[in-house]
């Protein structure tokens, strides 16, 4: 199809007929670039008919476009041919212009690979980072993002852009938990503010259209902390790896691992704890501890004062059977017999 109408003017444009020749030429009118001054250094044809090829004589760029109207018949945003005083170049003045627009063209195309590179390069050490530091039994990433407010009144667009993300956290289930994403929060000074108890900044959003559950003042303003269930570890590591590697980007609460609390430290005297088979998915640890809860909390262990044990509740930590080889080997020497 050739034809299409320009609405509200009444006239109907046809591709197949050429309006400007070679090197004439042409300007564009429009907000903010009115009266841009391009030329025709080139014109092709196909099925859908013609399209000129255009250089700005000014900024060297390139543009194309299949509709070159008459300045006489003025209409809305477009580009114009003086159809009264037409305008030509030189074919040497066009061929001047052609090279330097070749030159920034070739010139922004570098920048691009650059920025590619250097994209991938720290995509490269996020990746990394986050094999080394993400649990082995999490299900969700707890992310903060700073939006960027974009709304205009005035048309009643709401909107927003984001112009930075931070990983503060994983998470062993995917439930929404307001209390989860607070405590993430103050893993990074920036979102501190969010990790205070406050009902105005929980955001229960899963409707149509809505933004789902957030923790933040405005979605579309400040920064907002949500959690994001994802189904393959390799998956997220493509989806986060350049925020990972780049400055600030992880702001994780270092775990105090077993490592780190017993290689050099002896073990704490007179402790006993027994490990038990919880449920088809979880160990528990019940027995003396308190004094080791820096380790069982460094072990990605969760405390509960109620676990169930027989036909009585005590308290005691559970864990993912995922860890248990771990935690064995770690509190091997309060084992009882």
């Amino acid at each position: 199809m050739t034809k299409s109408i320009l609405l509200g003017a009444g006239k109907v444009l046809d591709t197949e007929v050429k309006t400007v020749e070679l090197y004439q030429i042409v300007q564009y009118e429009g907000p903010g670039c009115s009266q841009s001054r391009y030329v025709v250094y080139d014109i092709t044809h196909d099925r859908w008919g013609y399209s000129y090829h255009l250089i700005n004589v000014d900024t060297h760029e390139f543009l194309q476009s299949e509709h070159i109207r008459p300045l006489s018949e003025k209409f809305g945003i477009g580009i114009y041919y003086n159809d009264t005083e037409p305008e030509f170049l030189t074919a040497e003045e066009v061929a001047a212009l052609k090279a330097k627009a070749d030159e920034r063209k070739a010139a922004e195309e570098q920048v691009q690979r650059d920025e590619r590179a250097e994209h991938n390069r720290i995509a490269a050490i996020g990746a990394d980072k986050l094999r080394k530091v993400m649990p082995a039994d999490a299900k969700a990433i707890i992310v903060a993002h700073l939006h960027e407010n974009d709304s205009d009144p005035y048309t009643d667009y709401h909107g927003c852009h984001t112009v930075r993300t931070v990983i503060l956290g994983f998470s062993t289930h995917t439930r929404d938990i307001f209390s989860e994403m607070r405590r993430a929060a103050a893993n990074f000074d920036e979102t501190a503010h969010l990790a205070e108890p406050n009902p105005g900044y929980e955001h229960r959003e899963k409707y149509s259209m809505g933004h789902g559950y957030y923790l933040g003042g405005s979605y579309y303003s400040g920064w907002i902390i949500e959690k994001e269930p994802f189904a393959g570890i390799e998956g997220l590591v493509k989806q986060y790896a350049y925020t990972a590697g780049c400055e600030g980007g992880l702001q994780l609460k270092a775990p105090r691992t077993a490592s780190t609390d017993t290689a050099n430290a002896a073990p704490v005297e007179g402790v006993r704890v027994e490990i038990v088979d919880y449920s088809e998915k979880a160990i528990a640890v019940f027995g003396d501890t308190e004094p080791i809860k820096e380790i069982l909390g460094g072990l990605f262990g969760r405390f509960n004062r109620r676990l169930t044990r027989g036909t009585e509740k005590c308290a005691g930590w559970i864990f993912p059977k995922t860890r248990e080889q771990r935690v064995r080997e770690t509190l091997t020497p309060y084992l009882t017999e």
